[in-house]
């Protein structure tokens, strides 16, 4: 692999918490993201995924270990590495009484470059997020899907070697989604770094090379999105619903059915290589369900067989 852009050995960040053993958020993560990767952390909420992003970020410090940006420790040389970076945080952070090309253009001024320059930028990045006839339109005015790319456009105006995406599309709807993947394909294909948080299994699967799974701090498993699923799940997923006042007393005699059975609230799933002939099954031996469903295996399944609960909890 060429050298790293990213390195982190053993890195932690903890919390002291007044009356209480000292909080862990980041626990011992050691990964390395090669230049031109897009790499992903993929957990639930409260995992420490935007905690890491922070300090790769070099906006907050760790507590141990070891982190490289760019061949910088982020402790020693923060503004340095912080230039070299885009960010586009979880909430948008735009300025609401400027317009959107007003937005790219401070932005851009932020970073010392000249007017002549910023307007330029401005005018690419309004192109590249397809925002052009939304030039002069206030914030306010734009859907969830257009801020998110004009804050994706924001983070690009300083032509960033990595950039930092936290939950990049939470909130939004289905469309307004696979635009905002189409421009991150946009700038995998020229060669940006992306490294990104998500707790949307499709999300990961479609946008990272190789990601970890990460739950309370702690790295779970390592891989691409297609060799963690061949590691941790089946080929395919039966999903069936009898009720959820009979759920768990039906998985009882489904056991052997499958690869393996596991009962959530309101279904139970069945993995295994053919689920055609496990739904089969299940109606020879007389359970009859409200409701099935066969389906590829996801990340969501790894999720569930590496820690026993939900993505989305």
């Amino acid at each position: 692999m060429p050298e790293a852009v990213i390195s982190a050995r053993n890195l932690r960040k903890t919390y002291a918490v007044k009356g209480k053993p000292e909080f862990v958020a980041v626990d011992d993560l050691t990964f390395d993201v090669a230049p031109g990767e897009s790499f992903g952390l993929l957990g639930p909420n409260g995992a420490g995924k935007s905690t890491t992003m922070k300090m790769i970020g070099a906006v907050s410090t760790r507590t141990d270990g070891d982190l490289s940006i760019l061949g910088l420790d982020p402790n020693q040389y923060g503004p340095e590495i912080r230039s070299r970076l885009g960010v586009v945080p979880q909430a948008d952070n735009l300025d609401a009484e400027l317009n959107v090309r007003e937005n790219l253009y401070m932005y851009g001024r932020y970073f010392g470059f000249s007017g002549a320059d910023c307007r330029r930028k401005a005018e690419e990045l309004l192109a590249f997020a397809q925002l052009e006839d939304k030039a002069k339109a206030k914030v306010d005015h734009l859907s969830g899907g257009m801020k998110r790319r004009l804050t994706i456009a924001r983070g690009l105006i300083n032509d960033p070697r990595i950039l930092l995406l936290d939950e990049p599309t939470t909130g939004l709807d289905p469309q307004a989604r696979h635009v905002l993947w189409d421009r991150l394909f946009r700038l995998k294909e020229r060669g940006t770094t992306l490294v990104l948080t998500t707790h949307y299994m499709d999300e990961a699967e479609q946008l990272c090379d190789r990601l970890i799974v990460v739950d309370k701090g702690k790295i779970m498993a390592e891989g691409s999105p297609a060799s963690l699923i061949r590691e941790y799940s089946s080929r395919e997923v039966l999903e069936v619903r009898f009720g959820s006042d009979k759920n768990s007393e039906i998985a009882e005699h489904l056991q052997g059915v499958g690869d393996r059975v596991d009962v959530l609230p309101d279904r139970i799933l069945i993995y295994t290589n053919d689920g055609d002939a496990a739904l089969n099954r299940i109606v020879e031996l007389g359970h009859h369900p409200l409701t099935s469903l066969v389906r590829r295996s996801s990340l969501e399944d790894v999720f569930l067989r590496l820690t026993g609960r939900s993505l989305i909890e």
